[in-house]
């Protein structure tokens, strides 16, 4: 199951202020009206507002995850499951974007349950907000190894292993320092057409929980049956049942959107984020022992964006990246996934202030 929903949140505040009361009320909420209205104020000679009240748009996404474990001799293993399309309808009334869309590969499977994947946006033209839950399911396979010089590890490539399961939950919370002549709906929104191109700096927060399970012994049996020879042992840093890591991070990063012909739009942003994590795990073998560390590392989040908006029709691709490392002497890992998308839609219902233009 996969969901995304896109809310103007602070728009809806601002709408909700505009109908109070006359008289002393009025007055005592005037200051908060205006500070609600300035998260969504924007220059009209950069952007261009939105004309209609509803959208409908049909998208496909394609979801990517990959995930690398290197034990402290350098042995490691890159895992990642079959790239998988979905698609589905969306919905829109002003502020308010739903919609579901469903894996093509497992339409009437009972499998489709293995995997989760839920993501909740918020665009405003002042603050953005990501928020993701994903679970994977069995079917990832191994896509790279080293095991040690002279093995041959040839017929590991593109093995099934079903012996991991990964879980991450986070949210990202951003400000976008030029808010007003720089509009980040535009181009992931859909709500919004940038006309002369511009760009901001973003500065951010953010928590991650991150979740491995390992089943070594699979592993170990996989690594026998196809390397070479087959008397080469996992190492010990790799051989562990669980582990979790949480982490609270700090970022900073730019982004820009450049017009290069009328009604079209091409957006890049990146960030880096500095990330104290905190993990603890269970070390496999005879006698299960737990460890735990703490430490600091960087991370990263890349947006791209490519679209076409003539404010009645949309179409475009989009894609947000997301990348965790956790190193340590013992071990490390490294996560990369996000998504691509590839969009149509169709505005109507024009706002009252548009009609007679």
């Amino acid at each position: 199951m996969s969901c995304r929903l896109c809310l103007i949140v602070l728009m809806i505040g601002s709408a909700l202020f505009a109908s109070a009361s006359e008289g002393g009320q009025r007055n005592e909420l005037g200051w908060v009206k205006r500070l609600v209205r300035g998260f969504s104020a924007i220059d009209t000679n950069y952007i261009e507002p939105q004309h209609y009240n509803f959208t409908v748009m049909l998208q496909s996404t394609f979801n990517y995850d990959i995930y690398r474990l290197r034990s402290n001799s350098g042995q490691a293993v890159t895992l990642s499951p079959d790239m998988a399309m979905r698609i589905g309808p969306y919905m829109g009334w002003r502020w308010f974007f739903l919609g579901y869309t469903f894996d093509l590969k497992h339409i009437g499977f009972g499998d489709s349950g293995k995997k989760r994947e839920l993501e909740f946006s918020i665009y405003s033209s002042q603050i953005g907000v990501d928020l993701f839950y994903r679970r994977t399911g069995s079917d990832y396979k191994i896509r790279n190894a080293y095991l040690g010089d002279g093995v041959d590890v040839s017929r590991l490539v593109d093995v099934a292993f079903d012996g991991i399961n990964v879980g991450i939950t986070g949210i990202n919370l951003y400000y976008i320092f030029n808010h007003e002549r720089f509009s980040y709906p535009a181009a992931f929104a859909q709500s919004t057409c940038q006309k002369i191109s511009c760009g901001s700096w973003l500065a951010g927060i953010g928590y991650t929980s991150n979740s491995i399970e390992l089943d070594y012994a699979k592993l170990q049996n996989v690594v026998a049956q196809y390397c070479k020879p087959s008397t080469v042992k996992i190492d010990s840093g790799l051989m562990f049942n669980s582990v979790k890591y949480y982490d609270v991070s700090v970022s900073g990063g730019y982004a820009y959107n450049w017009v290069f012909a009328k009604g079209f739009l091409f957006c890049a942003s990146a960030s880096v984020a500095l990330a104290y994590k905190h993990a603890h795990g269970n070390i496999g073998g005879n006698n299960d022992r737990g460890f735990s560390f703490n430490n600091v590392n960087i991370d990263g989040i890349g947006r791209f964006g490519l679209v076409y908006n003539n404010t009645r029709w949309y179409a475009g691709a989009s894609a947000i990246l997301h990348s965790y490392n956790y190193r340590k002497n013992r071990f490390a890992t490294n996560n990369v996934f996000g998504s691509l998308n590839f969009y149509i839609g169709y505005n109507f219902g024009l706002k009252k202030g548009y009609r007679n233009k």
